[in-house]
């Protein structure tokens, strides 16, 4: 039973690190997919290059999945919450940007970690360790950190107000993805990439962008497979047992992995500045680990205590509460009470 929790924790975190693998990808390779494929048609065909990547997976999965785990009426709000969520923030992100500046947009996208973890105890009751807002803490910062540029970066403007939207509505489908992570992940984002995608491309058509050529199109769709169809896939299989808020938290490491690439690829130099918001990030991804590892909690038991006085046995139940962090999900432990302890707890300290 603990190496069996052990190890689906583990195989949780290694699903959100491949997340934000997978979609770090993106940010190299959109670079070049730009110069010749307009931006809301880039995010349709990446979103339809995951709903078909993950679809055509879906078709050889599909027999061997248990009715129980597909999705039912009872899931729909989620899942069209999910999907027009994911239509409305890229058109908010955009809004953004043409008002204000990128740099600013840059800094302020990092407010969807925070903006997560909060829906997330707030509408979702998901339970956020003073652990964890440390992490999230120090995981903010360093984007910040990665994301400045100048004091231009911080101005506000009604720009401003349009990418913190857009924050605002990734958070709130990260959380409504977590409802449904227990479902099957295959129909998850299948349903997402296409409904996401054919959402992006009407807009893309009736904003009357430049459709691009044939030959654009294919590259583009197989970079949606894997910056967008895996890296959903494995991010929904970390909520699973992560939950939002922690899996988001882990999601961060996506920056410095693209900016890594971006200096493979694209030779991209590397700042000071990327390398101090780096050892920033890794400690809080440090007390991300530290957190999943560790379950804290807190409860009541009894202790019997059998003593003899004055020729007769007596029998003494006490009840008290304490907490402790544990590495394992076995609630059996030994603790200690001092002779004083005991002695008060039967009435004679």
């Amino acid at each position: 039973m603990k190496a069996t929790i052990k190890n689906q924790k583990a195989a949780a975190i290694v699903y959100a690190l491949a997340a934000a693998i997978f979609y770090a990808v993106n940010i190299p390779c959109a670079k070049r997919f730009l110069e010749t494929v307009a931006p809301t048609y880039m995010a349709a065909f990446l979103y339809l290059g995951a709903g078909l990547g993950v679809g055509i997976m879906y078709l050889f999965h599909y027999k061997k999945e248990q009715p129980a785990e597909r999705l039912t009426k009872k899931d729909l709000p989620y899942t069209v919450g999910m999907i027009a969520l994911d239509v409305i923030a890229p058109i908010l992100l955009m809004l953004g940007v043409r008002i204000g500046t990128s740099a600013n947009a840059s800094l302020l996208g990092n407010f969807e970690i925070v903006a997560t973890t909060v829906i997330a105890l707030a509408l979702f009751r998901e339970k956020v360790s003073g652990r964890l807002w440390a992490a999230i803490g120090l995981i903010t910062l360093s984007s910040i950190i990665l994301s400045f540029d100048g004091s231009g970066s911080l101005r506000f403007s009604l720009g401003s107000l349009f990418v913190l939207g857009a924050t605002v509505c990734w958070g709130l489908e990260n959380n409504c993805t977590r409802s449904i992570a227990d479902k099957s992940t295959y129909q998850i984002v299948t349903l997402k990439g296409f409904g996401s995608g054919l959402g992006s491309l009407v807009i893309a058509l009736v904003a009357g962008e430049r459709f691009p050529k044939p030959g654009a199109i294919l590259p583009v769709l197989l970079l949606g497979f894997v910056a967008y169809g895996l890296s959903i896939f494995t991010y929904i299989r970390a909520q699973k047992t992560l939950g939002a808020a922690k899996t988001s938290a882990y999601y961060a490491a996506a920056p410095f992995i693209g900016a890594f690439l971006s200096f493979v690829l694209l030779h991209e130099a590397l700042t000071v500045t990327y390398a101090a918001a780096l050892a920033v990030m890794l400690a809080g991804v440090g007390l991300v680990v530290q957190d999943t590892l560790i379950r804290h909690h807190q409860h009541t038991h009894a202790h019997y205590f059998v003593h003899t006085h004055d020729g007769s046995t007596h029998t003494h139940e006490v009840v008290h509460s304490h907490a402790h962090d544990h590495y394992t999900s076995d609630d059996r432990h030994g603790h200690r009470h001092s002779e004083a302890e005991l002695r008060k707890a039967i009435g004679h300290g």
